[in-house]
């Protein structure tokens, strides 16, 4: 097993995965424990979609894929969430209705490019080969963004989180907190789809938040276990894709989805 690790470790396109794998997985855990408890979980999915159809439009005209998502994936989260406080339009529709819509516009696209090539199949199912050095410092500086503003505005996210009213009426810029969270979502998703595709990226948003609930109950406590659930699961996921030559991303969701059932079944244990 040792073995196996430090021969992967030998190689430079695994180095770059596992530095980006472990920055973008903290970066999604965290922030989804607040997606999962405000109902929110689903929005990875959506902007996942709205990163492949953006995608697909930088590819064709050759602008700079990352550069340019980012900023409409963004604009993305900031429409979903105003489409989700509409009373006529829930958050489920309001996200389905993007999904669709960049989705048609993603197919549309490299349908009229000669269909599917190789770089847009690497950001729809993810490929640790296609990463380069400044993915790579690109991906590490932003994720210490996003963990530096998650930590320097915990307080007020852990309010929203759990009473929006309570926090507007405490003087909380809700509104303001909400556009951060979706900020920092939308820069989350935009890094991983290199790694996981945008088939699984949302996976990364949703398992561990919901695995460290099973056993562990506040909220910063939820945050922490999450983190590490995260990195654990993405270092093993790439370890057991190099050794038996499976793709990483559907292997980095399966080895969450056994630490999910471990944690669930060991919450039923206790309770009885």
């Amino acid at each position: 097993m040792f073995e196996t690790i430090f021969e992967m470790l030998s190689f430079a396109f695994i180095q770059r995965a596992l530095i980006v794998g472990i920055a973008v997985s903290l970066c999604a855990s965290i922030l989804g424990v607040t997606l999962v408890l405000k109902r929110y979980s689903m929005i990875g999915d959506g902007l996942s979609y709205v990163s492949f159809g953006a995608m697909a439009i930088a590819f064709a005209f050759g602008w700079a894929p990352l550069q340019f998502t980012i900023p409409v994936v963004l604009i993305a989260a900031f429409f979903l969430l105003k489409m989700s406080q509409n009373s006529k339009i829930n958050a489920d529709a309001a996200i389905a209705l993007v999904s669709c819509t960049s989705i048609a516009i993603g197919i549309t696209v490299i349908a009229l490019n000669q269909g599917l090539n190789a770089d847009i199949s690497s950001y729809m199912f993810g490929s640790i080969v296609a990463l380069t050095h400044a993915d790579v410092w690109l991906s590490v500086g932003l994720s210490v963004a996003v963990i530096s503003l998650f930590i320097f505005s915990y307080n007020q996210i852990f309010t929203i989180t759990f009473d929006e009213n309570f926090s507007r009426a405490t003087g909380v810029k809700v509104d303001f907190y909400t556009m951060i969270l979706a900020l920092l979502t939308s820069v989350t998703i935009v890094l991983g789809m290199r790694l996981m595709g945008t088939m699984l990226i949302s996976s990364l948003i949703i398992f561990p938040g919901l695995s460290a609930m099973q056993l562990f109950k506040t909220f910063k406590s939820v945050v922490v276990v999450a983190a590490l659930i995260s990195a654990v699961a993405f270092f093993f996921g790439l370890v057991i894709a190099f050794m038996f030559a499976l793709p990483p991303g559907a292997v980095v969701v399966l080895v969450h989805a056994g630490i999910f059932l471990a944690f669930l079944l060991t919450s039923l244990i206790m309770r009885r």
